[in-house]
């Protein structure tokens, strides 16, 4: 591809009850330096919510209809790719003003990358200690900390050739298994030879949002049954299996020592959750 015609993308954007959060999206993209994107928007709504925000935008709208569900909705929106880059904005992120820009011409100098994933800040630019901070090319190994839905972007033909998310994960999936899915597909995707790069540098910006603590340990609970899943999913080695279950193990130590029982509680939930996803 020459580097003097920038990639264009599909922006496809999952949305169910949110409004305003959504309203500054829409804002930020029409904000890009970079022009050429069409946003492939699911909505989940069973009501038309949205009409007052999606009249006389100045990006172009392909509002599509699913029913409820993470995979679900990202997969009703697959057929209608049609540009060279592939997206999947949370509907409650923002993209700085030069984010597709940078993005574009990174895959325009290099013909060889099939995927780019970035790090997730929140508002104020801080990221979780959890990110990995070195670049790096993805591997099976690797991809836990370097990527998040609303950080990857992809060639249309790797998303082709890795074809439809899985509906068993995924927030409104018909299974303990809600959320993951985006690690799902990166994985099927390293294991088709996709040359996918994680850069630290490219960031995303994604409110942070607190929660209860109840709320914090069934979070670890169900994203640790997603975490097992995908380990028995893809036949992940012994030595990878036991290093995924001894890290909330760590936590909990960790936790305990520092009185922190919130944080132990929440380890304790993620380490059940493995062991619940990896058996079923």
């Amino acid at each position: 591809m020459a580097v003097d015609r920038l990639p264009s993308f599909d922006l496809v954007v999952a949305t169910l009850g949110r409004v305003g959060e959504l309203e500054r999206l829409l804002a930020s993209l029409e904000a890009q330096t970079h022009r050429a994107f069409r946003v492939l928007l699911v909505d989940q709504n069973e009501d038309d919510r949205l009409e007052s925000i999606l009249g006389e935008r100045q990006v172009e709208i392909v509002r599509l209809r699913a029913e409820r569900g993470l995979s679900r909705s990202r997969n009703a929106a697959l057929g209608d790719i049609r540009s060279d880059l592939v997206a999947f904005p949370d509907d409650d992120c923002l993209f700085a003003p030069e984010l597709l820009e940078r993005v574009a011409r990174r895959f325009a100098g290099d013909p060889t990358l099939d995927g780019l994933t970035g790090r997730a800040i929140d508002e104020a630019g801080r990221s979780s200690s959890s990110w990995a901070r070195d670049p790096a090319l993805l591997t099976r190994e690797n991809l836990w900390n370097r990527a998040i839905s609303f950080t990857i972007f992809l060639r249309a033909p790797l998303v082709t050739r890795v074809g439809r998310f899985d509906e068993q994960l995924g927030l409104g999936a018909r299974s303990p298994w809600t959320s993951g899915e985006e690690i799902d597909y990166l994985v099927r995707a390293v294991d088709a030879g996709a040359q996918i790069e994680y850069d630290p540098n490219l960031t995303v910006t994604h409110p942070d949002t607190r929660v209860a603590p109840t709320t914090l340990r069934s979070l670890g609970r169900r994203d640790g049954a997603s975490v097992g899943y995908i380990l028995r999913k893809h036949a992940y080695p012994k030595r990878m299996v036991g290093r995924m279950f001894i890290r909330p193990i760590g936590g909990v130590l960790v936790a305990l020592a520092r009185g922190d029982r919130e944080q132990a509680a929440f380890q304790l939930s993620t380490l059940r959750g493995r062991l619940l996803g990896y058996r079923s």
